[in-house]
Order: C-alpha cells, then sequence, then structure tokens
C-alpha cells in the first residue's frame, strides 16, 4: 500500500520554494511551525495542532511557503473532510468547523488568518490520512497481546502530500489511504444503508412471546413483517397478515442467516432478539468494524489463514481470494482467544498433548485430588520438565492445585487427544494452536465458544493439504500418516500467515452484512476510542 501511495505521489514531485525574502504571509507559517518545534504546542482559531513532525518537516521543505494555493485542492479537502461519516469517522476531528468559519470569514486576505488556515488545513488532511492508514483508536493500547501495529510510512513518503494538494489529486490520495480490500467497501456501502433506515425511522420492537413457527397466527406477526421488510428480507408491501406464511418463513430464513444464527425459520428467543437491537447499535457496530479493518487490511499478504474469532471461522485466502472456510470453536470469554499475527511453519500429525499451565491448575488438577484414574481415563502421563516417566502412584495428588505441581501432563496421540489428530504450529506465547477436535459435535452450535483458547477447526485436513500446496501431500496421504499413529512432523515449504482477528460484522455470500453476537464484548471499547477527540497514539507512527 506504502509503495502504491509513493508512486502516485512521488510522480507528482515538488519542488520546494525558495526566495530571497518571505511573504507576510510566509513569515507567519515560519512563526508558527518554529512554535510547534520548539514546543510541540500550537492552537489556531481554538484548533490544537497536532502534527509535531510531520507538518513541520513538510513547511521547511518547501520553505515554510503556503501548501492550499490550488482552490481546487481546498475544495477536495473540504469535501472529504464533510464525507468523514462514511468511514465511519468524525469530521470535527480536521478541524472542519474552524476551517469553514474562516472560510467564512472574509479575513483570509489578511496574511495571519491565511497562514493560520492553510496550517489548519494541512493539518486536517494529516489526520485524515492517519486515520484512515492507522485507525483512530490505538489498538496495542486496547490489547497488550497486539502485535500488529502499522505506521504511516517513512518521512519522505509523507512529506508527498504536498504533491496531492498543489495537483488537486486529494480524492486519488484518499482512495489510496484506505484499505483496498471488498470487506471495507460492504462496510462502507452498509453504514449508508442503515444511515439511511435510521433517518426513516429505524424499525419497531417485536414484542415478546412464545417461539413462532410456519403456519402459526399471532397478534405480532405484522410487527415482524414490517421489521423484515425494513432491512429487505420481505420485500412485500403487505405486512398486515397475521398469519405465520411460507413468504414470512424464507424472509426469516434469510434473516437469520444475515445473524450468524441458524436458519430454520422459527422466532425464538436469539431470533428476537437480533430483530430488536436498534438500528443505532448495528450502524456503532459497522463503524467499529471499519476501524478494525483500518487496523489490519493495509499490504494483507496473498496468502493469509484467517481466524475469524466472533465469527466462529477460519477461512484460506490464497493469491488474494478466499478459497476455502470451515467452521471454528474458539476459546470460552473467560479464556478468550487472543487477537495476534503470525507464521504457520509446520503441522503435527498424531500429537501429543502437553497440557498448559492454567488449564493444569485450574482444571485438571481439581479433578486428579477428587479422582486419580481421570489419567487413564484420558491417556495421560506424567513427567518430568526433561521428559522423564513418573510413576502417578507415588504423587499425592490431595496437595494440588494448592501447591506448585512439578512435574507435567501429557495426553498422548489418539482420537481423543485433546487437539485430535493434527495441529498447526506457529509458537507464540500463548500457547494458541489451530488443531483438530474430538468434541466434533459442538460444531452444530450457533455460537461455538466452547475451548481454552486454542481454534478447533472443523475440516483441518483440507486446509493441511492446502498449506502443504504438495502434490505428494494428498489429502489421502496424510490420513496415511494419521493411521500410523505414529506423532510426525511435517514441515511447510514456506511458512504461511495467520491472522487471529475479531470481527463482529461479516459479508455473506449475497453480499449483505453479517451481524454477529460481540461473544468477548470487545465492541465497546474501540466504540469509546471512536468518540474520543482526536490524539496520536503514543507508539510512533513513522517507520524508521
Amino acid at each position: 500500500m506504502l509503495v502504491r501511495i509513493s508512486a502516485i505521489l512521488l510522480m507528482l514531485a515538488v519542488q520546494p520554494v525558495f526566495g530571497t525574502s518571505m511573504s507576510p504571509q510566509t513569515e507567519t507559517i515560519r512563526t508558527h511551525v518554529e512554535q510547534v518545534r520548539a514546543s510541540g504546542n500550537l492552537t489556531i482559531a481554538g484548533q490544537t495542532i497536532s502534527s509535531a513532525l510531520v507538518l513541520p518537516s513538510l513547511y521547511e521543505n518547501r520553505d515554510y511557503a503556503p501548501v492550499w494555493d490550488n482552490p481546487q485542492a481546498v475544495r477536495q479537502l473540504i469535501e472529504t473532510l464533510e464525507h468523514a461519516d462514511n468511514d465511519g469517522l468524525i469530521s470535527n476531528d480536521y478541524h472542519l468547523p474552524a476551517i469553514l468559519k474562516l472560510q467564512a470569514s472574509n479575513l483570509v486576505g489578511d496574511p495571519a488568518i491565511a497562514a493560520g488556515l492553510d496550517i489548519l488545513m494541512t493539518d486536517a488532511l494529516i489526520r485524515r490520512g492517519y486515520h484512515l492508514l492507522i485507525g483512530k483508536v490505538d489498538a496495542e493500547e486496547l490489547d497488550a497481546n497486539w502485535n500488529m501495529t502499522a505506521t504511516i510510512g517513512d518521512l519522505d513518503t509523507v512529506l508527498s502530500l504536498a504533491a496531492a494538494i498543489e495537483s488537486a489529486r486529494i480524492p486519488q490520495l484518499i482512495e489510496q489511504l484506505r484499505p483496498d480490500h471488498a470487506y471495507y467497501a460492504y462496510l462502507q456501502q452498509g453504514l449508508t444503508r442503515y444511515r439511511s433506515i435510521r433517518e426513516q425511522g429505524g424499525w419497531l420492537s417485536v414484542p415478546s412471546g412464545p417461539a413462532l413457527k410456519s403456519g402459526m397466527a399471532d397478534t405480532r406477526i405484522p410487527v415482524i413483517r414490517e421489521r423484515l421488510n425494513v432491512t429487505g428480507e420481505l420485500s412485500t408491501a403487505d405486512t398486515t397478515s397475521n398469519i405465520y406464511d411460507e413468504t414470512l418463513t424464507g424472509a426469516v430464513k434469510q434473516f437469520q442467516q444475515h445473524h450468524g444464527l441458524t436458519a430454520d425459520g422459527v422466532i425464538g428467543p436469539a431470533t428476537l432478539a437480533a430483530m430488536n437491537v436498534p438500528v443505532q447499535a448495528r450502524i456503532d457496530q459497522i463503524k467499529v468494524n471499519l476501524e478494525r479493518a483500518r487496523w489490519v487490511l493495509h499490504d494483507l499478504p496473498e496468502d493469509v489463514v484467517i481466524v475469524d474469532i466472533a465469527g466462529f471461522e477460519v477461512s484460506y485466502r490464497h493469491s488474494g481470494k478466499i478459497v476455502w472456510s470451515t467452521l471454528a470453536q474458539v476459546g470460552t470469554p473467560y479464556r478468550e482467544t487472543p487477537v495476534f499475527r503470525d507464521q504457520i511453519s509446520y503441522l503435527e500429525v498424531n500429537p501429543t498433548w502437553t497440557v498448559p499451565p492454567t488449564i493444569l491448575q485450574k482444571d485438571i488438577l481439581p479433578k486428579l485430588a477428587k479422582d486419580s484414574s481421570y489419567l487413564q481415563q484420558n491417556n495421560m502421563q506424567v513427567l518430568t520438565h526433561d521428559g522423564k516417566d513418573v510413576d502417578p502412584a507415588t504423587i499425592d495428588w490431595s496437595q494440588y492445585p494448592q501447591k506448585r505441581f512439578p512435574y507435567l501432563l501429557r495426553q498422548k496421540p489418539g482420537p481423543n487427544n485433546a487437539l485430535g489428530r493434527i495441529k498447526f504450529m506457529f509458537p507464540n506465547k500463548h500457547l494458541v494452536y489451530l488443531h483438530d477436535t474430538p468434541s466434533r459435535n459442538l460444531f452444530e452450535r450457533d455460537h461455538r465458544a466452547f475451548s481454552s483458547g486454542c481454534i478447533r477447526v472443523m475440516h483441518p485436513f483440507e486446509l493441511a493439504e492446502l498449506l502443504l500446496d504438495d502434490p505428494q501431500w494428498t489429502k489421502s496421504r496424510i490420513e496415511e500418516v494419521v493411521e500410523s499413529k505414529q506423532t510426525t512432523r511435517i514441515n511447510l515449504a514456506k511458512p504461511v500467515t495467520v491472522i487471529l482477528m475479531y470481527w463482529t460484522v461479516n459479508i455473506t455470500d449475497d453480499g449483505e452484512l453479517m451481524f454477529k453476537m460481540d461473544v468477548y464484548d470487545r465492541d465497546a471499547a474501540v466504540l469509546s476510542g471512536l468518540n474520543k477527540p482526536f490524539s496520536f497514539r503514543n507508539a510512533p507512527i513513522l517507520r524508521d
């Protein structure tokens, strides 16, 4: 992305302006810039100038000459600031009211006013670009596990903003700064649509009551018809019938698909709850996921495994396109699957499972204190930390977990192993991996937050074949290794990026938005950050 931006902007190369004397406007700009350099603090028309590095460097590179001499570029800037809400952002973050007020003051002929306006507009564009490239909310501040921190490029790239301004190519610049991904575009379209629904009054709340099925009559059915008509699942103009007919059943099934629910056509508690989420909450949900998209969708690898935690899904993106996906089980709300990025380097068939410390202390040792036969029932062995066998009969299990446990517990390979018959390894501090599971019945549930943090994959051998991408490693060959019952490591020819991400809005096959449950209650913190006043993050925003 940054390479493309540089190419577009640098072809419009700007020559610094050098002169023997400065105009009053230029002199004022220099005074302001020197103040920013000296103190990092400058206020113009009641607005704080935030860019203490990029903005001064830009003006110094131009010998403090004004940047916004092209009236067309000024109009383009105003337009992009006015439409910042198309990205789920706030135009007031970019000094828009102050800029418009100064423009309308009839004082722009005053060199001091003109200088201040020029700096305000430059800071506004820098802020806008920062949000589109990095996001407004500091993801690392919300989550200490975050390891996908991006920058806006090096200083030379940023200084090229002046080229786009002089050539009046602000719209092209903004388009290049946005994530170049269909998901982002779909979210933008959805945001516009749901705001339109809000402006038309939103939808009525459906009263509570017993579950409704096809063929039933109920006084709530006209309200349900109106509710589904608003969001497009029911297209018929007649919303007065109180009969749950075949047409309504089809509309309800479609609504359920758009909300990650089993499409059975039955309006039970979960479907009713989804219908009664207010339109503003759905708008906020879209805005939150636009922000998440800005965090991670720039320069996405051509080949990448994506774990959609809130969507309980794993997909594989090959050569830039999603070629495979399957259901997944993720961590419970009290043992959340972390968000991070890593590299899958090898697979392990017929894996052993060394019980992680948290699960050992909180789950396994309490069970062993009650019943020492738990080890034998679950095909487990006790080992020293250097791998030597320990006789379980020599251990007084009653003293644990109160006392520190000095050994390891390891489950042997087999169909009932907690990791199933294959795992996908990307060694990380969280001890979290993708793997098979013996608990296959849980894939039938709508909401699949059952694990202790790892990601259980419904069709793991299909993923293995895709990642290995080797004629020698067909699905049948992998199954032969499974049948051998021997623990076998298979290295990938080239590591594949894996991204564990939390999305609460997805896109369905028919191009509609799918709203999901916020299983870990993470949306509120992002939304709160989006509603706060502008600030640059504490971590560096420029690449060294």
